[in-house]
């Protein structure tokens, strides 16, 4: 019944983790990288559509992405998709390919993308306490209701404990790897 509970809890510590990461995806470092646009819907026969289901997203070089439409119709709705997105990128069509210049990020930018990666970390690590005490109301309930001991509950509170700290160490592994990223020149 405890593993039951510490497999739910941690569960639910996964999907925070995994929601952390594609929030630091959507911040972008300066280089280019598919995932920037992954956040990118495209209105395709009156349907919002994500553009890596409409058009290949590749890196030309380290600072530009080529997205190629599988259909040539879709190319200007590509690109207003891509200018009406909040990422704050200027592509530019040439027929066949829409060219996507990263621009350069300005030290004022990259402390204002390490304050919106901390914010995110935050959110995830509260994410990750509520997992922690959605699972230890499970336990004092289970103790209430006197399914287990006072032993088994204190023994299941100190492995969701041991959970959270891994988490919540993961967490901060990845916004030191992000800050670094973003502060590199």
């Amino acid at each position: 019944m405890i593993d039951d509970i510490k497999a739910d809890a941690e569960k639910k510590m996964k999907k925070s983790l995994e929601s952390l990461n594609s929030a630091f995806n959507k911040i972008r470092t300066g280089r280019a990288h598919p995932s920037i646009l992954d956040s990118v819907t495209v209105d395709y026969y009156g349907q919002e559509t994500p553009l890596k289901q409409v058009a290949s997203v590749n890196v030309e070089d380290n600072r530009t992405l080529a997205v190629s439409p599988w259909e040539k119709p879709l190319l200007p709705k590509i690109e207003k998709a891509i200018m009406m997105s909040d990422l704050g990128l200027n592509p530019s069509n040439n027929g066949d390919v829409i060219r996507i210049p990263m621009p350069m990020l300005t030290e004022e930018t990259r402390k204002e993308m390490v304050k919106q990666a901390r914010a995110d970390a935050e959110h995830g690590k509260v994410s990750i306490r509520n997992a922690r005490r959605d699972a230890n109301s499970t336990l004092k309930e289970l103790l209430k209701e006197k399914e287990i001991n006072e032993d088994e509950e204190r023994f299941g509170e100190e492995e969701i404990q041991k959970l959270t700290d891994r988490y919540i160490a993961e967490v901060d592994k990845y916004l030191k790897a992000k800050e670094e990223d973003l502060m590199a020149v």
